[in-house]
């Protein structure tokens, strides 16, 4: 008779050994970000905005109704926690999978295991770790399963979903956007990593909010820290904050405790900017990189600012505000810096003009107000016989065929009333189009009076 197997040990019917209870989890070195791991909803921080009282996931979990999910948010905000307690909580099995480790196999078995997990009257929880590594076809995948409710889908992205998910993908989940933990949420784990080690973190009060600053709204980057920090002999003197930074190679931001200091630095630049005061904005700027600040979110705000407050009155504003933030990328530190400067005084000195801002703005009121109208019929291309019959096409005017290049003709849906979103100023290069568009719309009423 042939050797049979050893038993195997007990085992979930269709995704392999169940997770031993807590209190039989094999003993061994963990962790403090892992120890301190939430083990309820109730104990997540920093994201009360979805879990709170009147929470978006509150709302589901009181419906019994939890529905597919994109988590978008960045580092260390406890995205994969969340969902592996929101298994827990709505009675779902919970699988995980990486995209950066998983393929089309991985998947194909996550879903057949999750379909007789169905046919037994159980339900699973697929949970995609970094989701928009996945490319599109492998994203299509998902399609199906969720459709039809085999799995319910949580996939975390620190990328924004509208450009790194499938349009399909993304009308098939909510995207919950998770926030960086804020302050006093940061100081609630520190109190936790203190109860855990049982005694206080050796540093003094200012330097306790340096590193809280030092985290930058990560909390698992701050139990790291922290955990260093509890390796000190207990009877260590308290740190200030110039020792913390040495004691972690990492350079301390002068941002006070509350991060008050960040905003307030980002919010002088952005308003000497607008008041074209290049000499205060050099100041901040300097003050910035200085106090530790990353200038890639320097060169961010500054791309934001040439398109919101330069906008058309200098068109070369924003070409030159992605140039700036290339040439740092490319150079680094110090070099790259001066890029960036040359572009603060661009900006100081260039005419100032929102009217983009504010015309976008109006602009998507107007969409959500009347979004079930249609183009008017003659701007629709008519590539079958029907269309032409309906009208599609007919009328159309060519403009490169009209005076000036310009036909007059109505572009807005029927039965909208023209609107007015863009108003040039006479700054700049804005003066120019506003005379433009001026002779234009004399050309539009004289033929609407015809």
């Amino acid at each position: 008779m042939a050797n049979r197997r050893p038993a195997a040990p007990a085992e979930d019917l269709f995704g392999g050994p169940p997770e031993p209870p807590p209190e039989a989890a094999p003993a061994g070195p963990r962790p403090l970000a892992d120890r301190l791991r939430p083990k309820a909803l109730e104990e997540v921080v920093g994201q009360d905005h979805l879990l709170g009282p009147a929470g978006a996931l509150s709302g589901m979990l009181a419906r019994g109704s939890l529905a597919s999910l994109i988590l978008w948010g960045p580092p260390g905000v406890g995205k994969t926690t969340i969902a592996r307690l929101l298994a827990q909580r709505a009675g779902l099995v919970f699988v995980s999978l990486s995209a950066v480790f998983s393929g089309v196999a991985d998947l194909k078995r996550a879903f057949d295991e999750s379909r007789m997990r169905r046919k037994a009257g159980q339900g699973t929880l697929l949970f995609v770790d970094e989701i928009h590594r996945f490319n599109r076809a492998q994203q299509d995948g998902f399609l199906p399963v969720v459709e039809d409710g085999t799995v319910t889908l949580v996939g975390a992205t620190t990328e924004n979903p509208s450009f790194a998910l499938n349009g399909a993908l993304l009308s098939r989940c909510q995207v919950l956007v998770l926030r960086r933990i804020d302050d006093a949420a940061l100081e609630l784990l520190l109190d936790r990593a203190e109860a855990e080690a049982g005694r206080p973190l050796p540093l003094d009060a200012e330097a306790r909010g340096t590193l809280r600053a030092m985290a930058d709204g990560d909390g698992r980057y701050l139990l790291n820290m922290a955990e260093q920090l509890l390796a000190l002999p207990a009877d260590a003197p308290p740190l200030t904050p110039s020792a913390l930074a040495d004691l972690l190679a990492r350079r301390a931001a002068l941002y006070d405790k509350d991060r008050e200091e960040h905003y307030n630095l980002i919010s002088a630049l952005h308003k000497s900017l607008r008041g074209s005061d290049p000499d205060a904005a050099l100041y901040w700027f300097a003050r910035m990189l200085h106090g530790g600040e990353d200038p890639r979110y320097i060169a961010r705000r500054l791309t934001r600012f040439a398109a919101e407050d330069v906008g058309m009155a200098d068109p070369r504003a924003l070409p030159l505000a992605i140039a700036a933030w290339e040439t740092y990328e490319r150079l680094g530190s110090p070099e790259g810096e001066l890029a960036l400067a040359q572009l603060v005084v661009h900006l100081g000195t260039a005419p100032k003009s929102n009217r983009v801002y504010a015309a976008w703005g109006a602009a998507q009121r107007a969409a959500k107000e009347t979004g079930s109208l249609m183009p008017p019929a003659h701007i629709l291309n008519a590539p079958t016989k029907l269309m032409k019959q309906l009208g599609y096409g007919a009328g159309y005017a060519y403009d490169h065929d009209e005076d000036e290049a310009f036909s007059g003709a109505n572009y807005f849906p029927d039965g909208m009333p023209r609107a007015s979103f863009y108003r040039p100023t006479d700054r700049g290069a804005e003066a120019a189009i506003g005379e433009r568009m001026e002779r234009w719309a004399a050309i539009r009423a004289k033929k609407a009076r015809r």
